[in-house]
């Protein structure tokens, strides 16, 4: 569908759409999946404090098994979530992710209880079981629902709720945790993921073909501008083609290099909070949810810049690219380098710092992350499928090397050994990335379809 036939429909008069309404509930969806995936970062500070009556005497080697043990469910679904997806729909995955979290989070607290630390494990794996259809189906969602005219800003509200839940959930927990006990993080999270899982069974559609709330003309809108106004065909997916190019591979060692430097800081820093910086559990959770807050704010003016750039042709999609993802992961390398040397007990410098290396974090948003489309936008949600998949085993492995080698959480040296080993994944895997990477479309994006013929999909993801 050409571009003059796109322009011939007109964008519906009414101010707020249904297609917002999605939108909204989709910014939900990530906030309040990404809150039960952070909570137990600040939850086990309280649970292995001694100076609660119903804390456990949990070793740093079984903590970072617990933190880790969440990962060890995600990966699984990664690949097939988004065959789900695109066979199913979004909905139904979207819907079943926060349900099945919000009973788990009910439950962690019994667990914990009469199951230890072991059952704990378990109620985690369940979780990031569930959770691995979220980005597949929140994708499949945005696909089907956000017109590409819109897509940018849409994406980036829905996906930076994770940031703003990993940032409310860290700043709530600390209260919660000092003034209900720690169950209260959980109990918590499971009620409003209840709620979120019942406004979105009346609310929520997984196409606007399917919608029953929706307009004639906001559908057709939606329709043209995505190109799904005729039936579209099915793509066979090109796995040896995908799996031997060497620009993909590139994307899937930078994700990599982003999961471990996210995800070490993600479940360490509350620790380091309290061991090294002394400061007790509530402004543990407000220090700990400020680098995130600022990654939340600091992705709006990333993303805006970024099409200024593009628009203006000051750079090419490529270059821009990789701009954005240098500053996304070469920051946070300095910065962490420059946190091993801060003064010791100076909370505000370790707090800028740490700050400083979170936020700047919000580059990968305008950077490797959007390449996945780029180079193939007939398969953008396999690729991002398997280079998450792979880059959530990094978030597994991450914290159990950060446990090895904090032998004593108090001394700042085996801190300094933590934050080294981040800067250094962060630099290579960039690096790797900036040499090999492309956002120029790939050829095997226009694939055999089901009847062996070859042709160029319609659908723009």
């Amino acid at each position: 569908m050409g571009v003059e036939d796109i322009a011939e429909v007109k964008k519906p008069d009414a101010l707020l759409g249904v297609r917002h309404l999605q939108a909204l509930l989709l910014f939900f969806a990530m906030l309040l999946a990404f809150s039960m995936r952070v909570n137990m970062s600040i939850a086990i500070v309280a649970m292995t404090d001694s100076s609660n009556e119903d804390y456990f005497d949990w070793n740093v080697q079984i903590q970072s098994v617990i933190l880790s043990s969440f990962f060890w469910g995600y990966v699984v679904l990664q690949i097939p979530g988004g065959e789900l997806a695109a066979r199913f729909g979004g909905s139904i995955l979207i819907t079943l992710c926060i349900a099945i979290n919000s009973a788990i989070s009910l439950l962690i607290p019994l667990g914990a209880h009469y199951g230890g630390w072991k059952l704990v494990c378990a109620c985690r794996v369940l979780q990031g079981l569930s959770q691995g259809f979220i980005f597949p189906s929140v994708h499949n969602l945005i696909g089907k629902w956000i017109p590409l005219e819109e897509k940018s800003r849409f994406g980036t509200l829905i996906y930076s709720g994770g940031q703003l839940g990993t940032a409310i959930q860290l700043i709530i927990s600390g209260y919660l945790a000092s003034y209900w006990g720690w169950p209260a993080i959980f109990y918590t999270n499971g009620t409003l993921g209840a709620i979120w899982t019942v406004a979105y069974v009346f609310l929520g559609a997984d196409s606007p073909r399917n919608s029953k709330m929706i307009s004639d003309a906001e559908r057709l809108y939606i329709q043209t501008s995505l190109g799904q106004v005729k039936e579209q065909k099915k793509l066979k997916t090109p796995w040896k083609a995908i799996l031997t190019s060497l620009p993909f591979i590139s994307l899937i060692i930078v994700h990599c290099g982003q999961n471990w430097g996210f995800w070490t800081l993600m479940t360490q820093m509350p620790s380091y909070m309290k061991q090294i910086l002394e400061v007790d559990i509530k402004q543990n959770g407000v220090m700990s949810a400020l680098p995130y807050l600022a990654m939340y704010l600091l992705s709006f003016p990333f993303g805006y810049l970024s099409d200024y750039i593009l628009r203006k042709n000051w750079f090419s999609i490529t270059t821009s690219r990789k701009i954005s993802n240098s500053i996304g992961h070469m920051g946070p390398a300095i910065a962490l380098i420059g946190l091993s040397y801060s003064p010791a007990g100076n909370v505000a410098v370790a707090v800028a710092l740490l700050t400083a290396v979170v936020s700047l974090n919000a580059g990968h948003y305008t950077g490797y992350l959007l390449v996945h489309i780029d180079m193939a936008p007939n398969f953008a949600g396999t690729l991002m499928g398997i280079t998450n998949c792979i880059a959530n085993i990094i978030s597994i492995i991450a914290p159990l090397v950060a446990g090895l080698l904090l032998q004593d959480e108090t001394d700042p040296a085996d801190w300094r050994k933590v934050f080294y080993v981040s800067s250094a994944v962060y630099i290579i895997c960039n690096l790797f990335f900036v040499i090999f990477g492309t956002s120029k479309k790939q050829k095997w994006n226009e694939s055999e379809t089901d009847n062996g013929s070859t042709e160029k999909a319609e659908k723009v993801v």
